[in-house]
């Protein structure tokens, strides 16, 4: 049975709360709570990352993460969920720590907000270990993200994902035929050759740099 909705006096409803997705987040098919909405979105001073996860067991997949920078911009989606899931999607973001946000300053929606509620972002932990193997990032994972980014962002933000973040140099692994990544996502074949396409011209362009840079 769904709880009633009840609201404050700033208008501000109690019955939900919304995430900002930068990773699989963006890829609604990857959701396993009941959303009420989602809005593609812009966060402000954050900057998107690959890091190693935490030292436990598994394969070292490299995990996405955001963190401070004041002229940083991080596209994702902006997801609404009921109050009641919050509990749920703390458990899948495991390791990382719930960090609200100011709606009205940090994030810029491309289309209204449905909701005024609270607004928060994960960050990964800082203070746990990180696993002693070099990381790399699962194929299967990426797949999840870059869909998310294609279907809600289109090949322009797919491209400045694959610009603005960084670490993108400790490779991947491909796992596609037997996915790691427990939301793994079916692609068409035009998706798949997107993607690789996409990806090709990032890695070139990182050399480019790298090589007028040195």
């Amino acid at each position: 049975m769904r709880h009633a909705e009840t609201s404050h006096a700033n208008g501000e409803r109690s019955d939900v709360i919304a995430y900002f997705g930068y990773g699989s987040l963006v890829c609604r098919a990857t959701h396993r709570t009941e959303i009420v909405a989602a809005v593609p979105a812009r966060l402000s001073g954050w900057r998107r990352q690959w890091r190693a996860r935490p030292d436990m067991p598994g394969f070292p997949a490299a995990l996405l993460t955001v963190r401070r920078e004041a002229d940083g911009t991080c596209d994702g989606l902006l997801v609404f969920d009921r109050a009641e899931n919050l509990a749920a999607v703390d458990a899948r973001e495991a390791c990382y720590r719930r960090v609200q946000l100011d709606m009205a300053t940090d994030l810029d929606l491309l289309e209204p907000a449905p909701f005024d509620c609270p607004a928060y972002v994960y960050v990964a932990e800082d203070d746990i270990p990180l696993h002693p193997q070099p990381p790399k990032i699962l194929r299967s994972y990426l797949d999840a993200v870059m869909l998310g980014f294609l279907v809600e962002h289109g090949e322009e933000g797919l491209s400045r994902f694959l610009a603005q973040t960084e670490g993108f140099e400790v490779g991947i692994h491909d796992d596609r035929d037997a996915p790691i990544y427990p939301r793994p996502v079916t692609l068409a074949d035009a998706q798949r050759a997107i993607f690789e396409r996409m990806l090709g011209e990032a890695s070139k362009s990182a050399i480019e740099s790298a090589r007028i840079a040195g």
